[in-house]
């Protein structure tokens, strides 16, 4: 089912989209991992401050997206199964949901462990509340699962994009490639 006339998402969407993508991988990629000591290592400190740095774009974005998403005009999806558009919505909202969590969960974690949130060029966010070393070990290791549940989830939202181009060639996909990348071949 070809459709020769594609809705597209406004290019502050699609941009919104497509930079909080690249941040999440390069997030999970700098995400030290692992122990306390090994996150809070002097060693770490410079991939720690990218983390919790691309952490906070991701957060400030996702909110920058669902505010835009009460004024912005999104186009009509072609027909498609109940199961599809039904699975769509619930990892869309799955996804906001996590992109909110995860780093909340990171701020929350940290914080009550008693460490601050340090950016690039030093910004630290210290802790407005006491420690609470046990509770924020465990948010900590909640983060690391949420972490991990978004990558998942966003690889299982790229796949559904790439099945919607090449199975159901319904030009889903297209709606959210850059304007100039919508010449992508039809399958």
């Amino acid at each position: 089912m070809k459709d020769q006339s594609i809705a597209h998402y406004s290019a502050p969407t699609k941009t919104v989209h497509w930079l909080t993508a690249v941040l999440v991988v390069v997030a999970f990629v700098y995400g030290p991992g692992g122990s306390e000591e090994r996150v809070y290592a002097t060693s770490r400190d410079f991939d720690r401050q990218i983390h919790e740095t691309v952490g906070f774009c991701v957060l400030a974005l996702v909110a920058l997206r669902i505010l835009w998403r009460a004024i912005d005009i999104r186009p009509e999806h072609p027909p498609m199964s109940r199961w599809v558009g039904l699975t769509a919505s619930v990892v869309q909202a799955a996804l906001h949901v996590l992109l909110f969590a995860v780093p909340l969960s990171a701020i929350t974690g940290a914080w009550l462990e008693g460490h601050a949130i340090t950016l690039l060029g030093g910004i630290a966010l210290r802790p407005p509340f006491a420690e609470s070393h046990a509770l924020g070990a465990r948010i900590a290791e909640i983060h690391t699962w949420l972490g991990d549940i978004v990558i998942w989830l966003a690889g299982a939202h790229a796949l559904a994009g790439l099945f919607h181009h090449y199975v159901l060639k319904d030009g889903v996909l297209k709606s959210m490639l850059p304007r100039r990348n919508t010449d992508v071949p039809d399958a």
